[in-house]
C-alpha cells in the first residue's frame, strides 16, 4: 500500500531529480575552476542534501547512499579537513553521471538497486587521511540548553550569523505518538527550516533522522533572520508535529572543558570500531555552512509555487483541439464568403481574434528556452577537453530564445553531433594552434536568435576549418566525384560534399567520429523538422553551421498552390518569394530550364513533373507562376499551375504507412474540407542535386 502511495509522486520526483542533477552539473563545473569557493560548495551541498532527502523518502536507497557520500565529501571540504583535488572532482562528476543513470532507470520502469555504488561511496568517504575525516566528530558535543554547550566552531557560526543579521535558534520538535512516517516528517521540518535560513546542526544527526533512528523528538539548530515566533508557527503547521520549542542560541567565548573530556573518553571506542563505509557519515553528520540571511531563498521558493508542471501529452492534446478550431474557423469563413452573408462579418472577425489569441497562448505554453538543451553542453565540452587533451572555451548566447518543446527534444542529439565534430575535427590541439599563431585556447560558440518566424541556431569554431582540396581527394577516392568534376568545383561546392551520406574526413574511427553518420544525420534531422541546414567554412579560420528551425511544428503559415488539379501547401519558412516568368524569358542551360532573377541565374523545375501530375495543356502558357525557394545558400524556382495564397494550416500526420513518402511531410484540412499534402521542397532539390 505504501508503494502505491509513493508511486503517485514518482513523476514529480523524477522531474525534481532532473532539475537537481542539472543544477549540480552546473555548480560542479563552476567549482572546478575554483575548488576553494565556499559559496559554490555550500550551494552544491544544499542541492545534494535535497536530492538525498527526496531519494530517501521515495525509498531509493542506492541513490540516497551515493548522494549522502557526495554530501559528506563536500562537508569535509567546506570544514577544511580535506580540500578538494582534481581526482575528487572527477569522482563527483562520475557520481553525478551515476545518479542520472539511476534516474533514467527508474523512469524506464526499473529502480536503482541494480547499480552498484559501494565502490564509489567508499572512494568518496575514505580518500585522504583517516584522522582528518574523524576530526569533525570531536566538535559535536551534546547541547542541552539554549545558550550553553556550544563548540568553538558552533560559536563561530553563531557569531557570523549574528554579524549578518540572523539569529541562531535551537528548535526542539516533538512529533505526535501516532505519527507513522517519522523520517518523512523530520525531512519536512528540516526542509522548511532550510527555506527559512541555514541549518548548522541536528540532534540526532540528519542521517539518523532519515533512518528513523530517534524516538518522537529531535532538535535542529538554525540561523535565520526570521523571528522565533515565525519559526515556531512554520514548524507547527507541518502535519504530525505536536509541538515546536524555539530558543535563541548565544555564542560562548570558549568550549566547556567537561565536554572536551567527555569527547576524549568516547574517542577510543570510536577508533577501535572497524572501518565501514557508513562510519564517516555517523561521525560527521551533514551540516550546513555558516548561516546566511535567506530572503532570496524564501522569495525563490515562493516563485516556484507559481508554476505548474504539465504533462507534454496534455499540451499536445490541447494543441490538437486548437488546430481543429483553426480548421473549423477557416471552413466557416469560406462558407460565409460563398453565401455573401455580410451580417456575420463582425462575429467572424471576433471569432478570428479569440481563436488567434488562444492559438498564440497554447503555442507559448509549449515554448521552452533553448537553454533546456544548451545547459548540458558545458559538461560535454569539459569531458571532451579531457578526452581529446584540448583547451576549449564554450561561449553560449541567446539561451533565452524559445522553441517548441517538440523541436527542442528533437534537436538535442544533432547538436551533440555538431559539437563533437567541432571538437574532434575542427579545433586544433594547443601546440598546433600556437604554431599557427592562434591563441592556445580554442573558441566554440553556440548562439540562438530569432529570425523572421523561425529560430536560427549557429554553431561556430575558430579551428582548422574544412580543407576543400582534401575533401575533393576523399570524394575521388570513394568514387563520389570524378577528377574532372573536382577540377571545376568551387571551394564552397567541395565543402558541401561533407553533407553526403556516409562521407567522413576522419583518418581513423574513434568513439567520437569517423563512421560517416555525423553531418548527414544532422542535416536529415533538421530537414525532417521542417528546417534548413547551411554550412560555411574557411581553411585555418573555422567553420560556421546554421540551423534554421520553425518555432512550432503544429500550426504553421503556408503558401497554397495548385499543381494540375491538386492543391498543395508549402511552409512559408521555405518560400523566398513568388514571381511570374514569361515563356520567352526561360532559357536552357546545360539541359536545365533557367531564368534571370535580378541579374542572377535561377534554376527552374516543373513541380508537376516531380510529383507526376497531369498538367495537360498548361505547358503552352505564355506566363508561369513560380515559387522561389531558398535551400541553404541556393535558390531554386518551382513552376506551378496556380498560386492560391497564404493560409494557416494544421499539420496532420499521414500515419505509419504514408509517412515515408519522399517530399511529403504531412497533410492538412483546408477550409473547403478537402485534404492538401504538405510538400518538403528541400528534399526535391537534394534528390535532384
Amino acid at each position: 500500500m505504501a508503494d502505491m502511495d509513493m508511486s503517485q509522486y514518482l513523476g514529480a520526483f523524477l522531474d525534481e531529480t532532473d532539475d537537481n542533477v542539472q543544477r549540480l552539473d552546473d555548480l560542479l563545473l563552476a567549482l572546478e575552476k575554483n575548488m576553494t569557493d565556499m559559496d559554490v560548495i555550500n550551494e552544491i551541498f544544499r542541492s545534494a542534501h535535497t536530492l538525498k532527502g527526496m531519494a530517501g523518502t521515495m525509498g531509493f536507497t542506492n541513490m540516497m547512499g551515493l548522494t549522502h557520500a557526495m554530501e559528506d565529501r563536500l562537508d569535509a571540504a567546506r570544514k577544511g579537513t580535506r580540500p578538494l583535488t582534481e581526482g575528487d572532482m572527477n569522482l563527483l562528476f562520475k557520481g553525478l553521471d551515476t545518479l542520472q543513470e539511476m534516474a533514467d532507470s527508474i523512469r524506464g520502469g526499473g529502480n536503482d538497486s541494480h547499480i552498484d555504488v559501494s565502490e564509489m561511496v567508499h572512494e568518496l568517504r575514505n580518500e585522504g587521511p583517516a584522522p582528518a575525516a574523524a576530526a569533525p566528530a570531536q566538535t559535536q558535543p551534546a547541547v542541552s540548553g539554549g545558550d550553553s554547550g556550544l563548540s568553538s566552531q558552533d560559536s563561530e557560526w553563531v557569531k557570523k550569523a549574528n554579524e549578518e543579521g540572523s539569529n541562531a535558534y535551537s528548535v526542539h520538535v516533538t512529533l505526535s505518538q501516532s505519527c507513522l512516517l517519522k523520517a518523512a516528517r523530520a525531512y519536512m521540518v528540516v526542509n522548511r527550516l532550510e527555506e527559512m535560513g541555514e541549518i548548522f546542526r541536528a540532534e540526532p544527526p540528519t542521517d539518523a533522522l532519515e533512518k528513523e533512528e530517534f524516538e518522537f523528538d529531535f532538535t535542529v539548530y538554525v540561523a535565520t533572520p526570521a523571528p522565533a515566533e515565525e519559526v515556531k508557527a512554520a514548524i507547527e503547521k507541518i502535519g504530525d508535529v505536536q509541538s515546536a520549542e524555539v530558543e535563541e542560541v548565544k555564542a560562548s567565548e570558549s568550549s566547556a572543558p567537561a565536554q572536551t573530556t567527555a569527547q576524549a573518553e568516547s574517542a577510543p571506542s570510536q577508533e577501535t570500531a572497524p572501518a565501514q563505509p557508513a562510519a564517516p557519515a555517523q561521525a560527521a553528520p551533514a551540516q550546513a555552512a555558516p548561516a546566511k540571511p535567506a530572503p532570496a531563498k524564501k522569495e525563490g521558493a515562493k516563485k516556484s509555487g507559481q508554476t505548474v508542471r504539465v504533462d507534454i501529452g496534455r499540451l499536445d492534446k490541447l494543441m490538437n483541439l486548437v488546430g481543429e478550431l483553426v480548421i473549423s474557423r477557416a471552413r466557416i469563413e469560406r462558407l460565409v464568403q460563398e453565401a455573401r452573408l455580410r451580417q456575420f462579418d463582425d462575429t467572424l472577425s471576433q471569432l478570428g481574434r479569440i481563436s488567434g489569441d488562444i492559438q498564440e497562448l497554447v503555442t507559448k505554453l509549449r515554448m521552452v528556452p533553448v537553454s533546456f538543451t544548451f545547459d548540458r553542453f558545458p559538461r560535454l565540452i569539459r569531458d571532451l577537453c579531457k578526452t581529446l587533451n584540448k583547451n576549449v572555451e564554450l561561449v553560449l548566447e541567446g539561451e533565452d530564445t524559445e522553441l517548441d518543446r517538440t523541436v527542442i527534444d528533437e534537436i538535442g542529439d544533432p547538436m551533440v553531433h555538431l559539437i563533437r565534430n567541432s571538437m574532434d575535427h575542427g579545433i586544433e590541439h594547443p601546440e598546433e594552434r600556437k604554431a599557427l599563431g592562434k591563441p592556445e585556447k580554442g573558441i566554440l560558440k553556440i548562439a540562438a536568435y530569432q529570425e523572421g518566424s523561425g529560430v536560427v541556431i549557429e554553431v561556430s569554431d575558430d579551428g582548422a576549418g574544412i580543407d576543400p582540396e582534401r575533401v575533393k581527394q576523399k570524394a575521388i577516392e570513394r568514387g563520389i566525384i570524378t577528377e574532372d568534376r573536382a577540377a571545376i568545383m568551387s571551394d564552397e561546392e567541395a565543402q558541401q560534399l561533407v553533407l553526403l551520406p556516409g562521407f567522413s574526413m576522419a583518418r581513423q574511427i574513434t568513439d567520437l567520429s569517423g563512421r560517416g553518420v555525423g553531418m548527414d544525420a544532422v542535416k536529415t534531422k533538421v530537414e525532417a523538422l521542417g528546417g534548413q541546414f547551411d554550412l560555411a567554412s574557411k581553411k585555418n579560420e573555422g567553420t560556421h553551421v546554421y540551423i534554421r528551425l520553425p518555432l512550432t511544428l503544429a500550426i504553421v503559415l503556408s503558401l497554397l498552390i495548385k499543381v494540375g488539379d491538386e492543391t498543395y501547401a508549402i511552409s512559408l519558412e521555405n518560400v523566398e518569394e513568388t514571381i511570374m516568368v514569361r515563356k520567352e524569358d526561360i532559357k536552357t542551360v546545360h539541359g536545365e530550364p533557367t531564368t534571370l532573377l535580378r541579374g542572377e541565374v535561377l534554376s527552374l523545375n516543373v513541380l508537376g513533373d516531380i510529383l507526376g501530375s497531369d498538367l495537360g495543356d498548361e505547358r503552352d502558357r505564355d506566363e508561369y507562376p513560380v515559387v522561389v525557394v531558398k535551400i541553404g545558400k541556393n535558390k531554386i524556382g518551382f513552376i506551378v499551375s496556380q498560386l492560391i495564397g497564404q493560409q494557416e494550416i494544421v499539420i496532420k500526420s499521414l500515419g505509419r504507412f504514408l509517412s515515408k513518402i519522399d517530399g511529403i511531410t504531412g497533410g492538412t484540412i483546408l477550409g473547403d474540407g478537402n485534404v492538401a499534402l504538405i510538400l518538403d521542397v528541400a528534399s526535391f532539390y537534394s534528390t535532384k542535386g
